[in-house]
């Protein structure tokens, strides 16, 4: 993904997932900051209490961490193919994965079957038929709308 695609998706993911510049508890009570980064207990920030400042940098260090570490996973599940996608493509899937997990989006198969196949229509009906999709809303709703109109 060029350096570009990145900012995209981190801008994306900011106001898909928020951006909070302090440690809070996520909605299964862990530690966490930035655009949802857990803390773990490599991070300088563990054991820090609940309403520590972050700063901006910081946040954006932890990110192109947890973008790296998407970016790999999707690497993974699509193999070879991840590289020859349009990066549109690639920056909905980071995006799917960085709010789902690699176990969830595996089990898209009928998408990601059209999505190996360059078949983006086929791709964002099958995204559509999905609990992820009933769940999420606008965001499962404006991303499959982004995919469905690749390349037209």
């Amino acid at each position: 993904m060029t350096p570009k695609g990145r900012a995209r998706v981190f801008e994306q993911l900011k106001i898909d997932e928020g951006v909070v510049n302090e440690i809070y508890k996520d909605h299964l009570g862990y530690a966490t900051f930035g655009v949802g980064h857990l803390i773990l207990e490599s991070d300088p920030e563990y054991s820090q209490p609940i309403g520590t400042d972050i700063s901006p940098e910081r946040v954006a260090d932890a990110f192109d961490h947890d973008l790296d570490i998407a970016i790999s996973e999707c690497e993974t599940l699509y193999g070879a193919a991840w590289f020859y996608l349009p990066e549109e493509v690639q920056e909905i899937l980071v995006n799917m994965l960085f709010n789902m997990g690699r176990p969830r989006l595996t089990k898209f198969k009928k998408m990601n079957t059209a999505i190996e196949a360059g078949d983006w229509k086929t791709a964002s009906k099958e995204g559509r038929d999905s609990l992820w999709y009933r769940q999420v809303g606008d965001r499962a709703n404006r991303l499959m709308s982004r995919l469905e109109v690749v390349g037209i």
